[in-house]
Formats: structure tokens, sequence, C-alpha cells
């Protein structure tokens, strides 16, 4: 008998047969956010001026919990480290990004989830604001085909510091899916989406059956006037198979 058959509340969850299964990664598959780290990583490496990056880190990071992120302003800053710094160095840098930071974040549950909605036969993608330079590799560490992030812009093999169409984020979220849908022949109607944050609303909307994960204040508090299916998984992750 499976994790997923020993545990009422899960297995509720994931009753019914569904099309298309959307998460969000930042505290949602993982247990910290992946751009925050990033840059504490660049911090850390001596890539970027220690105490004024790390300082306006944290402040973009704050804003983004509040709701009050400006996407713009955040992109300027988390992609021009991409446009100034050697590709090869990067690539280096960010393979032990993954390693040592990364693949102990994916919380335990995350692999036989996915496992279910591969079995249903799901279309599964990664849906996520932080960019694809980042996020590629974690989407392929975690199994996730399709990934859906804010692209960082390139020329001529450079990075021009600049995002490239709609930022992924917020209602960008949308905008972005269903551009990603129209090109495989795919809807809303039998989807589903995880998220632990009240920045994804929008696409919580969207969807046949929001899920929140671990969800932030406000996220709950929706979830919970509007009936929709809440996963508490932190932080005691053993409880999902209990």
């Amino acid at each position: 008998m499976g994790p997923f058959s020993q545990n009422s509340r899960l297995t509720a969850t994931l009753g019914g047969i569904l099309a298309l299964a959307l998460f969000d990664l930042d505290n949602t598959l993982l247990s910290g956010d992946s751009d925050y780290a990033w840059g504490q990583f660049l911090v850390a490496t001596g890539a970027v001026n220690g105490t004024r990056y790390e300082e306006a880190n944290i402040r973009f990071y704050a804003a983004y919990k509040a709701g009050t992120l400006d996407i713009g302003e955040f992109l300027a800053f988390a992609l021009e480290p991409l446009q100034r710094l050697p590709r090869g160095q990067l690539l280096a840098w960010r393979a032990r990004f993954i390693e040592e930071c990364i693949r102990p974040m994916v919380k335990p549950w995350v692999a036989p989830l996915l496992a279910h909605y591969r079995a249903q036969g799901a279309t599964l993608a990664l849906v996520t604001a932080t960019n694809d330079f980042v996020t590629a590799p974690i989407a392929e560490l975690i199994g996730i085909p399709h990934l859906i992030a804010t692209v960082a812009q390139e020329q001529d093999g450079h990075f021009t510091g600049r995002p490239e169409g709609v930022p992924c984020f917020q209602e960008g979220k949308v905008v972005r899916v269903r551009a990603w849908m129209a090109e495989h022949r795919l809807s809303f109607e039998g989807s589903v989406f995880y998220s632990d944050s009240h920045n994804d609303l929008p696409l919580l909307e969207a969807v046949s059956r929001p899920i929140a994960v671990d969800p932030d204040p406000i996220l709950r508090a929706t979830a919970e006037k509007r009936g929709w299916e809440i996963l508490q998984s932190e932080p005691a992750p053993h409880i999902l198979f209990a």
C-alpha cells in the first residue's frame, strides 16, 4: 500500500482524474525561495557587493511576501548579475547552488505527488516567477518536464539583464500559462494548481482545482473562505503520509 492510499486527506486531495497539474515552486515544492536563495548564494561567493546586495535582496523578498513587489524593479536587480558575470562562471556557480542549496529544499512528498499525476497521464508544468536561468535545472531536478518561468532575455548568446516578454508573476502567470496552453492545445478544464502565495491568486482562481500548500496568511484566509483545499506540510512533512 503506497503513501497516498494510507492518507485520507491527501487521497481526497488527489481524487479524480486531472489533465493538467501546475505547480508553483518557491515555498510550495521547496521549503524556501530559490530566487532569494540564489541572491544569497551570490553574496556568499563574492560575485556581488555583499552588504548592499543582501540588503536589497531582503527588501525585495519582504515586498514579495507583502504583495507590494515592483516586478520590474526586482528583475532589474535580479538579472543584472547574469548580464555582468561570465556565463561559464555563472553555470559553475549554478551547478553548486542546485546541489548545495536547492536539493535539500525539495519537500519529501514532492516525488510521490508528481508520480501520482504522471500515473494519471496528466501534463505537469512548473509555473514560477523566478527566472528560467535559475529554475530550468530545478525543474529537471524535481522531474517536471514543462517550465513556465520569467525568461531572462538573451541576445547573441549574452544575457541582456532584462526579462523577455511578460514576467511570470501575479496576473502575468495567467497570461504566460494561457499562451503555453495554446501552444500545447490544453485548457484549464481538469486542471489543478498548487501554491503557497497570495501573489498566485489570479492563477488559483483560473484553474479547476486550487490547492493552497503551506499558505501564507492572506492565501490561507482566502482558501478557507472559498472552501479551497489546504495542505499543511511544514514543519512536519511526515504528517502527509501518516
